[in-house]
């Protein structure tokens, strides 16, 4: 598992990874969340296919999917996509089962993530924190 903070002679470099809620805004010109993420390096921020196949479902809602999804896609370009593998997969099944037998199961997007950033060690930026935080260990943005 890689690890999340990365130690430089004079500096720790976190790794994030954008939750759907924080893309929307972003891509709705939020001026609170732009200037958040200004903050933070863009080589240091993913992508999970997770959330792309979310924002592309979210394109489809409109009378022109393609328009939405050419400007997704452009978004999407300034960033290093992360795939899903099998040890994800498996810590995505494990927090599900823990979720669900605590009676506080999550959306499988949002475990995804979460198994995801898990994984890779990554913090996850979120305005969702009621739904991230029931993972265990998961390491959230806080703003």
């Amino acid at each position: 598992m890689a690890n999340r903070r990365v130690t430089t002679s004079d500096k720790t470099i976190m790794k994030y990874i954008l939750d759907t809620d924080w893309i929307i805004n972003l891509l709705a010109g939020n001026k609170e969340a732009e200037e958040r993420i200004q903050h933070l390096d863009p080589d240091d921020i993913m992508i999970s296919l997770v959330t792309v196949a979310e924002i592309y479902e979210g394109a489809f809602a409109y009378a022109n999917p393609e328009e939405h999804l050419h400007s997704f896609r452009t978004f999407f370009s300034h960033f290093q996509l992360i795939n899903l593998n099998l040890s994800i997969m498996e810590k995505f099944a494990e927090t599900r089962s823990y979720l669900r037998r605590t009676g506080r199961l999550i959306a499988d997007f949002d475990i995804l993530l979460g198994a995801t950033a898990l994984h890779h060690g990554f913090t996850v930026l979120t305005y969702n924190k009621k739904h991230f935080e029931r993972i265990p260990d998961l390491p959230i943005y806080q703003y």
